[in-house]
């Protein structure tokens, strides 16, 4: 077998981004919302948020409230006053996020010091590598149906990129498709922002959003929705209810107002051009083509041989074969032709 050598300026790295609709069935946009059973009165952790009423998809996401002292949520054990759920949401999200368990959830000026919060836990098998920043959009509403917010982040007009330890890290706010908004929403009479920070924290590379309860408590003349979230101390009082509730209401405003949610995915590709000079690989090894005698089958093919590449197989120095392409087709080839195939590995 002959072998030729491939050249370091043949070879070349590309990196393309990928995108997908996030959600079951290459929905871009989820309007309809489902649970697996009712949990009004079950000391749940979380709730496991559906695309309808058939759970054969799996779950899309997931909604869970935390508390930095163990309020909404009742004790593991009476003894133990404050151990509860919500504050083993508030620990293990705070950890996550920030890689340090002392260090609370800051959501902005006059919040930095958040004592409670909301999370949306995409699904880990909705999304590939992680959230496209653009493409997120979530209505909410209160329970009146009248002051409801678009939720975005604001990647479109962030010039600096801030990390936390789980990634990259955006403001959520009013607005869409990244882009903050100065109108005034439905039922109220300020803007994207409010006097208790940002409506949360939007985190891509971990398919997290981290909402602001006080934000979304205020009223709707103060840019909130009303939400209601209860702190009551040892009570079971569902919190994660409220925010899917209001997440519902707020898919039932018009047409395409749902969740609206992309995945992205860097795909690196190493191209190899592979050059084939007029002079090489002209005379096939096929053990077939040779007679008992050692003579060519043909002897048409003494003065004028051909062969057909059908493959090219990539070896490394010690003629290991490391990697193998296949041609959609034979690409004929003689003394009187030269060819340039371009192998494609992506990883």
């Amino acid at each position: 077998m002959s072998f030729v050598s491939i050249d370091s300026t043949d070879f070349v790295v590309s990196s393309d981004s990928v995108t997908a609709p996030a959600w079951s069935n290459n929905a871009t946009v989820l309007t309809t919302f489902a649970t697996a059973s009712t949990i009004s009165n079950s000391p749940s952790f979380y709730v496991d948020v559906y695309s309808s009423a058939s759970v054969a998809t799996g779950p899309e996401f997931a909604i869970t409230y935390g508390n930095l002292t163990g309020l909404g949520s009742v004790y593991y054990n009476s003894i133990v006053t404050d151990e509860s759920p919500s504050r083993t949401i508030y620990g293990q999200y705070r950890t996550l996020v920030y890689g340090d368990e002392n260090t609370n959830f800051n959501f902005g000026t006059g919040n930095s010091n958040a004592q409670d919060i909301y999370v949306i836990n995409v699904n880990r098998s909705k999304y590939k590598e992680k959230l496209f920043l653009s493409t997120f959009n979530l209505y909410v509403s209160g329970t009146t149906g009248v002051n409801r917010v678009q939720l975005t982040n604001n990647s479109a007009v962030t010039t600096t990129t801030t990390f936390l330890d789980c990634g990259r890290v955006y403001d959520i706010v009013s607005g869409s498709n990244g882009t903050p908004t100065t109108a005034i929403p439905a039922g109220g009479s300020t803007a994207g922002y409010t006097a208790l920070g940002s409506y949360g924290l939007f985190l891509p590379d971990v398919g997290l959003m981290v909402l602001n309860p006080a934000a979304l408590n205020l009223s709707a003349a103060s840019g909130g929705i009303a939400l209601g979230t209860l702190t009551g101390s040892n009570t079971n009082n569902t919190n994660f209810l409220k925010l899917y509730e209001a997440i519902k209401r707020g898919a039932s405003v018009a047409t395409n107002t749902g969740f609206q949610l992309n995945s992205e995915e860097t795909i690196s590709s190493n191209f190899i051009f592979t050059r084939i000079k007029n002079a090489d690989f002209n005379y096939t090894t096929n053990p077939s083509m040779i007679s008992g005698s050692g003579d060519l089958v043909y002897s048409t093919f003494i003065n004028n041989p051909q062969t057909y590449i059908t493959t090219v197989g990539l070896y490394n120095d010690n003629e290991d074969l490391l990697a193998v392409a296949k041609l959609s087709k034979p690409l004929v080839k003689d003394f009187t032709k030269e060819s340039l195939i371009r192998v494609k590995l992506n990883w």
